[in-house]
């Protein structure tokens, strides 16, 4: 089969290509830096010629509100074109565990990937939309972006944060099934509070912050209830759970040095 990945070269993309071309199908890895822009529509009708899949796991550069929400609705509509025009068969979504809930209501950013997902759905082609829980290499940027003191305030909501290793297995599995014509979860195998999480990456690179337990702290906007970010029943579990992860990580070499 031919697969389009839009995103690529970047981190779960660029997984995703690597393992396509080892069972041995054809990949076009489609980002601005190969010639190829969801946004502005370059070289998506070439890049879609005679596609049989198409996996996006493209993100919006800006988390600010209406870049976020134009990003993926110009996009979205981009993609849905050409992937008609081309005869694409399943279009692959990478979304977010808890898009939809309550609690997200106030964020931005997770409104923007609502409106990605009904354009999916109103597409007309057939469709997964998977929905992951955070990433384990997100962690250091959620502690870079919740304060630059040496107290971080952040949330006690649950969280199960998976690696991208188990991210690109799954995305890969389900671009090779058949379409869903829903919605799929993915998670790692241990849900811990995301406050405890943070300070347990802190402390393992040998960062001095603390991290103060916060039910009331934003995570993307939003305050979060205890089981915002979690899968339902039935989700695919990832293998790598934290410590596995991040002795297999770049961070880890930081800890070892600090």
């Amino acid at each position: 089969m031919k697969i389009v990945v839009i995103g690529g070269t970047g981190l779960i993309g660029s997984k995703v290509v690597e393992r396509l071309r080892k069972r041995g199908h054809e990949v076009v890895p489609a980002a601005p830096s190969s010639g190829v822009n969801a946004l502005t529509g370059e070289g998506l009708d070439e890049a879609m010629e005679g596609a049989d899949v198409l996996v996006d796991v493209s993100n919006s550069p800006s988390f600010e509100d209406q870049a976020a929400l134009d990003f993926f609705d110009t996009s979205g509509r981009n993609l849905a074109a050409a992937e008609k025009k081309a005869g694409v068969k399943h279009h692959v979504a990478l979304s977010v565990v808890g898009t939809g809930r309550p609690a997200f209501a106030a964020s931005g950013y997770i409104r923007a990937k609502m409106a990605q997902e009904k354009l999916i759905r109103a597409a007309g082609v057939p469709y997964t939309i998977v929905h992951s829980t955070q990433f384990f290499e997100f962690l250091n940027g959620i502690a870079g972006d919740s304060g630059q003191g040496k107290m971080i305030h952040l949330s006690t909501g649950l969280m199960q944060p998976i690696a991208s290793d188990d991210v690109a297995d799954a995305l890969t599995d389900y671009a090779l099934g058949a379409a869903v014509n829903g919605t799929v979860e993915i998670a790692g195998p241990e849900k811990a509070p995301l406050a405890e999480l943070v300070q347990r990456f802190l402390t393992a690179i040998g960062d001095p912050r603390k991290v103060v337990a916060d039910p009331k702290a934003p995570y993307f906007g939003a305050v979060l209830e205890r089981d915002t970010l979690l899968p339902g029943d039935g989700a695919r579990l990832g293998v790598q759970n934290f410590q596995a992860w991040f002795g297999r990580s770049t961070f880890a070499s930081r800890g070892a040095a600090a």
